[in-house]
């Protein structure tokens, strides 16, 4: 069965609902249904909350109908914030970034382009200079992709004790 054309429909902090993190957390679960028992991977919960409660927090949502087939979040990091700059010396400026947090597709969605649509959406016509992201270093394939997005790996990070190591992607807006 062909999937139906799909919908994007964008978000902003003030049209953050409980059903709408539910729906985050849902898709989470469908996308990494194979990685669940991973305690970093259960708190996804704690990192909705913590982004759809920040300034500027920017969402996009695919639809196939009404499922949700995917999304992709973030927003704008408060100068003094921006952890990247810690990768590169000197750090371009000016350079206000939009950290894009999770790009998620839901399996069935899955090498339809979805992805790629989704992430150009989300950060095109972004005031900020630049785009930030993390990607795991175990996903050459998905760090790949990015750099085919214009994203320069800049170093690596592990934001978290129980995180994996992630690659720092910085890629210009404009």
């Amino acid at each position: 069965m062909e999937p139906n054309v799909i919908h994007l429909r964008h978000y902003r902090a003030d049209e953050v609902t409980a059903e709408f993190r539910e729906m985050l957390i849902a898709v989470h679960a469908d996308a990494y249904a194979d990685a669940l028992d991973d305690e970093f991977n259960q708190r996804f919960p704690w990192f909705v909350n913590h982004w759809t409660s920040m300034d500027g927090f920017s969402s996009v949502v695919a639809y196939d109908d009404d499922e949700p087939a995917g999304f992709a979040y973030g927003a704008p990091l408060a100068a003094g914030r921006e952890w990247w700059r810690d990768h590169l010396d000197p750090a371009p400026e000016p350079s206000t970034t939009f950290a894009v947090s999770e790009l998620m597709v839901r399996p069935k969605w899955r090498k339809t382009g979805l992805a790629t649509r989704l992430h150009d959406e989300l950060v095109s016509g972004r005031a900020e200079d630049l785009a930030v992201l993390l990607v795991d270093t175990e996903h050459p394939k998905v760090q790949a992709l990015y750099e085919s997005w214009r994203y320069k790996k800049v170093g690596d990070r592990q934001p978290f004790a129980d995180s994996p190591v992630y690659a720092v992607m910085v890629r210009p807006l404009s």
